[in-house]
């Protein structure tokens, strides 16, 4: 398959937050919250003449999906780019062209395409600051056969998501790398 063809087989940004289960509050409260900065619009409104197309692989019990799609829809509301969700449990053949490191089927990945679904960018799953945010929380986890891993783990995932959904700046982490990635890679 294309990528216009993923393009065309995935669910619409409202079609994916009606489908949301686990993290569907805290994806709209972020999206309700967020505010692009007044001084970036012009900048984002420059990319709407590019056309872009965002295919956002994704799944709703992904805490690291619940930060950055928010976030991705408003910048793509300001920048005039449609996006459409598929789901990576259910579409491996196309996660598998995205892995992070090689190995890795981590999410959410954003695939930016143009009129003709030729791919332009690529962004995910973390922000710079956002991934060292979770290193640093995975660091202080015993391994992973140790008897506390699993109630360390759930104590860590708790953590990460109560500042995902509060910290402002971690939302403007996440859109300024996003900004810079369209910026150098369609603006320059």
């Amino acid at each position: 398959m294309t990528l216009q063809d993923w393009f065309n087989k995935g669910m619409s940004s409202s079609e994916y937050l009606e489908y949301m289960k686990t993290h569907r509050e805290n994806t709209l409260s972020i999206l309700n919250k967020f505010t692009i900065p007044e001084e970036d619009k012009d900048v984002l409104k420059s990319l709407a003449d590019h056309s872009l197309r965002v295919i956002a692989l994704t799944e709703d019990w992904c805490g690291d999906a619940m930060l950055n799609i928010p976030i991705l829809l408003k910048l793509a509301e300001e920048a005039d780019m449609e996006v459409k969700m598929i789901l990576r449990d259910e579409n491996l053949e196309l996660m598998d062209q995205y892995l992070t490191n090689g190995t890795s089927r981590a999410i959410p990945i954003f695939i930016f395409i143009d009129g003709e679904g030729e791919e332009k960018t690529v962004w995910g799953p973390r922000a710079p600051m956002v991934k060292k945010i979770v290193d640093d929380e995975r660091a202080k986890l015993p391994p992973k056969d140790h008897e506390e891993f699993p109630e360390k783990q759930k104590e860590m995932i708790a953590r990460l998501t109560t500042q995902y959904t509060s910290d402002k700046n971690i939302w403007n982490e996440v859109y300024e790398s996003l900004k810079t990635t369209l910026v150098q890679k369609i603006l320059m």
